[in-house]
């Protein structure tokens, strides 16, 4: 009689308690703050990501960190402690998404980044990226400025972990190339005037001008280079596409180019591009429901994300169940196991030395020409 009873127990939890079984994805983006237009874009591809890993529902649980790292940091936890998620996705800058990442380190959950964030070994781990390195964007920038002749090459980015990777990542590319990168110019996220920055740059006048910077506050180099009469070329970081960037920039942004995941201008890729047709679906859906135009690379990388989810569970499914440690680590051993996953921004193959998983199928160059990107074509 006793083991009848206790049988009926676990039968009535699982009838009342069917969540169990699902697959929770908890989710933080900087929605507000100064990098709300990477955020805005994300939170807005939500609904757009699968709902189901084979058989098994997923429910996603989405925060806001308004581009605060200490405020990521609580949504972290937020989501391990008391949502009890599976897997993390966020956060949209490279500082949110360190927050995020050291908690998911210590709750070991896995974690998809939207930022090209750079984490010690341990917590690397655990931690894997839906967006491109940043040196692989740059090299698409530097195969454009050797075939253009470029030789003095000006630089102004943000003073932290982002503008410091775009500067290793260049000085290791322009190796043998014959470009000279100076003068080095820093400021900060918060900063609201990059005069004396834009001054000094336009003194040395060269040849072109690399801006590293993302959000909102990426409009500000350009803007006060033209404003100055520089005239050489702009190049941008893809931490700029978005229809924010030639908005706040305005004239400014005209001309500059700029690397992407494939999605920003799904229509316009060769047909022989491995992401066109599923891009151009997702760009379709998007816009129908955001409005003409509206799609971008950031949303692109929360559609990649849950992609990788989706895939990666069918996988750890196989052994564990969604709520346990064991899944967790199915999962993480999955995500990192991915072979040849076609989604909008590129194509993913993750390994234990590789957790972005991109090649140079997942970025493309473009240019803004009348207030528009325009894909960039490479001879």
């Amino acid at each position: 009689m006793k083991r009848i009873l206790m049988l009926a127990s676990v039968a009535l939890a699982a009838v009342t308690s069917p969540a169990l079984a699902d697959i929770t994805v908890c989710i933080s983006v900087s929605a507000t703050g100064p990098a709300a237009s990477l955020g805005i874009p994300e939170q807005n591809a939500v609904q757009f990501l699968p709902t189901m890993a084979g058989d098994t529902k997923i429910n996603y649980i989405t925060y806001d960190d308004a581009t605060d790292p200490t405020a990521a940091t609580r949504n972290a936890r937020k989501c391990t402690e008391d949502d009890r998620a599976d897997v993390i996705i966020g956060s949209s800058t490279a500082p949110t998404s360190a927050s995020v990442a050291s908690v998911a380190f210590e709750a070991q959950t896995p974690v998809i980044a939207l930022a090209p964030v750079s984490v010690k070994d341990d917590v690397n781990v655990w931690t894997f990226r839906a967006v491109q390195t940043n040196k692989m964007m740059a090299s698409a920038l530097v195969e454009h400025m050797v075939a253009n002749n470029v030789k003095t090459l000006g630089f102004i980015g943000f003073a932290d972990a982002f503008g410091d990777d775009w500067i290793a990542a260049l000085e290791e590319l322009l190796k043998d190339t014959g470009i000279t990168m100076d003068p080095v110019e820093r400021f900060a996220r918060s900063d609201t005037s990059v005069t004396g920055q834009a001054l000094k740059i336009g003194l040395a006048n060269p040849d072109a001008v690399m801006v590293v910077a993302s959000g909102t506050p990426s409009a500000l180099p350009p803007t006060a280079l033209r404003e100055r009469g520089y005239k050489g070329q702009i190049y941008m970081t893809h931490g700029s596409v978005s229809p924010t960037y030639i908005s706040v920039a305005g004239a400014a942004a005209e001309g500059s180019i700029l690397p992407v995941g494939p999605v920003a201008v799904a229509g316009q890729l060769p047909d022989s591009h491995p992401s066109k047709a599923i891009a151009v679906d997702f760009a379709t859906k998007y816009n129908a429901v955001h409005g003409e135009g509206s799609v971008s690379a950031f949303s692109g990388m929360m559609f990649d994300a849950g992609q990788l989810v989706a895939h990666a569970s069918v996988e750890a499914l196989k052994t564990a169940q969604p709520g346990t440690t064991e899944f967790r680590k199915a999962l993480r051993d999955a995500l990192e196991n991915v072979r040849e996953l076609v989604s909008v921004n590129g194509v993913y193959n993750t390994s234990p030395d590789d957790h972005y998983g991109h090649d140079e199928r997942s970025r493309v160059l473009i240019q803004v020409r009348d207030g528009k990107f325009e894909y960039l074509p490479v001879d």
